[in-house]
């Protein structure tokens, strides 16, 4: 029997393949993840928003990053949903724990997110 042997990149190609399948990741979450996509829905006009307020360069980098950690979480959840159901899609307590862990995660994501929009855009009101 003949041993696989892994090359591993280093380098400029190890930056090049890496940015290739952080790409293909995206276009996955884009073309197959409902959750993903509304959230991507509600990110682009809110960041044209951040953009266009009278407001700190910080402040408005903190409403945009609160968005992609959203964006993050969603895909940290969707990453422990595919691997739960990749080891099987019987019940298992500890899948169970998984899935509400990463869910929690976007629900806590999302409530950071409106606390920071909530801090910043209040005060223009």
């Amino acid at each position: 029997m003949s041993e696989k042997v892994v090359v591993k990149r280093t380098g400029l190609m190890r930056i090049l393949f890496t940015l290739k399948h952080s790409f293909n990741g995206l276009k996955w979450m884009v073309k197959n993840e409902a959750a993903f996509q509304q959230e991507l829905v509600l990110f682009v006009p809110l960041a044209a928003l951040a953009i266009y307020l009278d407001i700190s360069a910080m402040q408005t980098i903190a409403l945009i990053l609160s968005m992609m950690f959203v964006l993050f979480a969603e895909m940290v959840n969707t990453a422990i949903e595919a691997v739960v159901d990749r080891v099987g899609l019987e019940y298992h307590e500890l899948s169970g724990v998984a899935k509400n862990v990463g869910s929690a995660l976007v629900t806590l994501s999302m409530i950071m997110c409106l606390m920071v929009w909530g801090v910043i855009i209040y005060p223009l009101f």
